[in-house]
């Protein structure tokens, strides 16, 4: 009895990686090698890092130099950070939010200060960036507006203000402030404790 060979099967290749996905792919390699190397950065680094032939970072960007700008844009983005901060549920503790608007706020700021010292500044932020920060401030403190002794716009420049210069080194001269320490700062000065309404009224008749 004979038997006769089926057909080998036709291999099966993966499909190839749309150019929007390759060129995320190439960017998500390229990031800790930036703030590494920053503009120095060989094709050749950014190939092994991302497991690709050299060519095909010039098929997908056309040059290095539009790669790193590319980059740049993304990692840059406030986007991101703006869907984070409107995650805050409203409903906890003003302490809570501030402590995850500051919290988040750094860590951004910190982000930004590492890419800029390894490619060079950048423009400054757009002003309609800084009121839509205002205005999603707004929004997570919505509940304690009438508490508070500050417009919701100046409390947002005041977190904008401190977290920028506690996350520079240039600013902050060495000296680190944990997003506990500023949400203290912000909701009480620098007070020990918060003052009792007492201790408030005692002040304001001292004066």
């Amino acid at each position: 009895m004979t038997s006769t060979a089926e057909p080998d099967a036709p291999s099966r290749r993966a499909s190839p990686l749309a150019v929007e996905e390759r060129q995320s792919m190439i960017i998500d390699a390229i990031m800790p090698l930036l703030i590494e190397h920053g503009r120095d950065v060989t094709s050749r680094q950014i190939a092994e890092a991302a497991g690709i032939a050299e060519g095909t970072i010039f098929r997908a960007f056309g040059d290095k130099d539009s790669l790193i700008d590319a980059a740049i844009e993304r990692y840059l983005d406030p986007e991101p950070m703006k869907r984070e901060l409107r995650m805050i549920d409203v409903g906890k503790p003003i302490e809570e939010k501030l402590l995850l608007l500051i919290t988040i706020m750094q860590e951004r700021f910190g982000h930004v200060f590492r890419i800029l010292t390894a490619v060079g500044h950048r423009r400054p932020p757009e002003r309609s960036q800084r009121e839509d920060f205002a205005r999603i401030v707004s929004e997570v403190l919505e509940p304690e507006l009438d508490a508070l002794g500050w417009a919701p716009d100046r409390v947002a420049h005041i977190i904008r203000m401190i977290t920028f210069s506690t996350a520079f080194p240039q600013l902050n001269h060495g000296i680190e402030f944990t997003p506990e320490e500023l949400t203290h700062l912000v909701l009480h000065g620098i007070m020990r404790t918060p003052p009792t309404p007492s201790q408030g009224n005692r002040c304001s008749h001292d004066s």
